[in-house]
C-alpha cells in the first residue's frame, strides 16, 4: 500500500469513526439497569437492528463472557486458542486502547480501515431508518460497532466468535444471542454500582443474565452467596454448571477458567499452548520497551476498578526497583475512587496527577482526585498535578532520570536492576492514549496489530 493510499484510508477511516461516535451522546444510563424504567429497551433495539440488517449475528457458535475484571483477557485468550485450533474466530471486546477498530479482529488481525469505512457506509441507511422509528431512535455508538463486528464477522466466514460484555450482562447490548455454547462469568466486585446495584448480589444477578437455556457456564467466582446465584439461574435454564478452583493470582484464574472452557469443547492441548503464547493485550501492565539504556521501567495498566488494582498490586510485587512513580487518572463516570487510590497509597513514592482529554474518554480534573491522594499517602511521599497526561509522563522520566543520577554519585553498588518504576494506571483511557508514544494510531491501523 503507497503512502498516499494509506493516508486517505486513515482519513476516510476517521471520519467513520467519527459519525460513530456521533451516537454515544445518545444516554443510555437514564434507563438502563435494575432500578431504572425500561432497562431491556436497548437490548430489544439491538435486536431490532440486527434484524433490519438480516441477521448477522445468526452465523455462529458463541462465547459470552463477563465479569468485573479479567474478562478482556479471558476473552483474548480463548480466541487465540480457538484460531490457534484451526478455527476462523471473530473477537469483540471493548473499550479500545489506541483505535477503535482493536475491537474488532478475526484471528488476531484488526477489522482493516477501508472494511471499517465500508460498512459504516452501508449502515448509514438503516440508522437513518431507525432514527425515525418512534420506538427506539437510532442505536448507540456501541450498538453500531458491534454490529460492524458481526457484519465482518460473517464477511469472513467466521466459525466461532468471542464476545466481551460491555457492562454488566442482563440489559448489555451482546446480550442479543439466544444460544451461545458457553457463558463465562470471571469474577464479581463493586464497579458501575449506579447502573448494576450496589450490592453483590445485585452485580451477580445483572451478570448472570448472560447465562441461556443450555449453554455450557462456566466461573472463576468462588464466594457461595454468588455461586447460588448462578447455579440457580443454570438450573433455571437447563445450563451445565461449573465453577473453577481458585488459584495463586488473577492472572492463574483467569487461564484455568479458559483451559476449562477449552477442555469442554475438546479444543487439543497443542492449540491450547500455542494460544496461550500467542495472546497478547495492550494495557494490561504491559511493560513498555526501553527506548535507551537509561530509560526508567514504565508499566501501562488499565486497571480502574478496585479488583483490576488489586492485580496491579500484586504484579508490582513481582518487580524489583527503588522507587515508584504512578501516574493517575480516573474516569469521569467512576464513584468509589478511593477504592483505587488507597492501594496504590501504600507503595508509591511519588503521584503525577493527571487527565485525559479524548472525545467520551474524559477524567475527573486531577484536582478532584488531589484530597484523596493527600490522606491516602504516606507522610515521604511526593504529590502533583500536571494536567497534560503526555507532559506527565516527561515529567516521571525526568524524576526518575535525576534519581539514576543521584545514585550513581554515591560508592554504594547497585541494589535493583531498575532505579525507578513508572506505573501508568487508573484509567484504561490514560493508558490508551499514553500508548501513542509508542504505538501510534496509524502504525496500528496499518499493521493491524498493536505489537
Amino acid at each position: 500500500m503507497s503512502k498516499d493510499t494509506h493516508n486517505k484510508n486513515f482519513s476516510e477511516y476517521e471520519k467513520a469513526v467519527a459519525f460513530v461516535e456521533s451516537f454515544s451522546n445518545i444516554s443510555f444510563r437514564k434507563n438502563f439497569g435494575p432500578q431504572k424504567r425500561d432497562p431491556a429497551f436497548f437490548l430489544d433495539r439491538t435486536r431490532h437492528f440486527l434484524k433490519l440488517l438480516n441477521e448477522p449475528d445468526q452465523a455462529f457458535n458463541y462465547i459470552h463472557v463477563t465479569g468485573t475484571a479479567g474478562k478482556g483477557s479471558v476473552c483474548k485468550l480463548l480466541s487465540s486458542i480457538l484460531s490457534a485450533s484451526g478455527a476462523k474466530t471473530g473477537l469483540f471486546t471493548s473499550p479500545y486502547v489506541t483505535t477503535t477498530a482493536e475491537q474488532i479482529q478475526v484471528d488476531g488481525r484488526y477489522i482493516s480501515a477501508p472494511d471499517f469505512v465500508r460498512i459504516v457506509d452501508y449502515l448509514k441507511l438503516f440508522i437513518a431508518q431507525m432514527a425515525k422509528k418512534e420506538t427506539f431512535g437510532p442505536p448507540s455508538a456501541f450498538e453500531i460497532l458491534l454490529t460492524i463486528a458481526l457484519i465482518h464477522f460473517r464477511e469472513q466466514k467466521c466459525s466461532w466468535v468471542v464476545i466481551e460484555v460491555g457492562l454488566g450482562g442482563r440489559f448489555d447490548a451482546t446480550n442479543f444471542m439466544e444460544k451461545p455454547a458457553v457463558t463465562a462469568i470471571t469474577n464479581i466486585d463493586y464497579d458501575h454500582t449506579e447502573i448494576l446495584g450496589k450490592t453483590l448480589k445485585e452485580i451477580s444477578y445483572d451478570k448472570a443474565g448472560i447465562i441461556k437455556p443450555g449453554s455450557l457456564f462456566f466461573t472463576s467466582e468462588s464466594r457461595t452467596p454468588l455461586l447460588k446465584t448462578f447455579k440457580k439461574i443454570c438450573m433455571e435454564n437447563s445450563a451445565t454448571f461449573q465453577a473453577i478452583p481458585q488459584q495463586d493470582s488473577p492472572e492463574e484464574n483467569n487461564l484455568t477458567l479458559v483451559r476449562s472452557i477449552c477442555s469442554a469443547l475438546n479444543v487439543k492441548e497443542e492449540a491450547i499452548q500455542t494460544g496461550i503464547k500467542e495472546a497478547k493485550l495492550p494495557c494490561r501492565f504491559e511493560i513498555m520497551s526501553k527506548k535507551s539504556p537509561s530509560d526508567p521501567l514504565i508499566i501501562l495498566d488499565g486497571a480502574h476498578n478496585r479488583a483490576k488494582i488489586r492485580s496491579t498490586i500484586q504484579n508490582l510485587a513481582k518487580i524489583k526497583y527503588n522507587k515508584l512513580i504512578v501516574i493517575l487518572s480516573i474516569s469521569n463516570t467512576k464513584k468509589d475512587n478511593l477504592a483505587i487510590i488507597a492501594p496504590l497509597a501504600k507503595v508509591a513514592d511519588y503521584f503525577i496527577l493527571t487527565s485525559t482529554n479524548q472525545y467520551e474518554r474524559r477524567s475527573l480534573h486531577p484536582k478532584i482526585l488531589l484530597p484523596l491522594v493527600n490522606s491516602s499517602k504516606r507522610n515521604e511521599t511526593k504529590v502533583e498535578v500536571i494536567e497534560d497526561c503526555y507532559k506527565a509522563l516527561e515529567r516521571a522520566r525526568q524524576l526518575a532520570a535525576k534519581a539514576k543520577l543521584k545514585k550513581s554519585t554515591k560508592k554504594t553498588p547497585e541494589k535493583t536492576l531498575n532505579e525507578t518504576c513508572i506505573l501508568v494506571t487508573g484509567s484504561f483511557f490514560l493508558a490508551g492514549q499514553l500508548r501513542y508514544v509508542w504505538y501510534p494510531e496509524e502504525e496500528v491501523l496499518r499493521k493491524r496489530s498493536s505489537f
